[in-house]
């Protein structure tokens, strides 16, 4: 680099560092300006603030259950199982004393209907779970709630299923499967 060069960057750093000066002094008289309005503005303004209201008295209470069962301990759940099975559901033992059938590990809205065959007189329906082909009958056990295939033809396979109602009684529901037309 020369020295000319060296010279002319110097000169301009020190026009920038006047310059600068030069304009900080300038925005010294607003910056007086500005404080003294601001100091104004405090003394004028007063703050509305409520008053928190003071706090309501409490009155402790004595805890009496501490002595009553536990709801949630073992004993109370032993006694209602023992209720239970004095008063059995005829629909329900009769399912409980039977051999599972492998489609009752599925839940039915896990299956899809995709035909239908005849053979030696009798009715077949064929299901898809888990992309596997199963062929059922008349009287085969499916689902999760105990369903029985109760009539099957073309279009579809109805299921008597045992299901619990809002009052935890035991009861018969009906249920389809409808045949599942691929698009094509």
């Amino acid at each position: 680099m020369t020295a000319h060069r060296m010279r002319l960057q110097r000169a301009a750093g020190f026009v920038a560092l006047a310059g600068s000066a030069w304009l900080l002094a300038g925005c010294g008289g607003e910056q007086e300006e500005l404080t003294q309005w601001m100091d104004q503005q405090r003394r004028e303004v007063r703050p509305s603030v409520q008053p928190i209201p003071a706090p309501k008295k409490f009155i402790p209470q004595a805890y009496d259950a501490g002595n009553g069962v536990d709801p949630f301990s073992s004993q109370k759940l032993t006694v209602a199982l023992k209720q239970e099975s004095r008063q059995p559901n005829s629909l329900l033992s009769a399912e409980l004393n039977r051999r599972k059938e492998p489609l009752e590990a599925y839940p039915l809205d896990s299956m899809t209907m995709v035909g239908s065959l005849v053979r030696d007189g009798k009715q077949f329906a064929l299901l898809r779970v888990d992309n596997l082909l199963y062929q059922v009958k008349l009287g085969d056990y499916l689902g999760q709630n105990y369903g029985k295939i109760t009539k099957i033809n073309e279009t579809g396979v109805s299921i008597r299923e045992i299901v619990q109602d809002a009052g935890g009684e035991w009861i018969e529901r009906t249920t389809d499967l409808q045949l599942q037309e691929k698009a094509r």
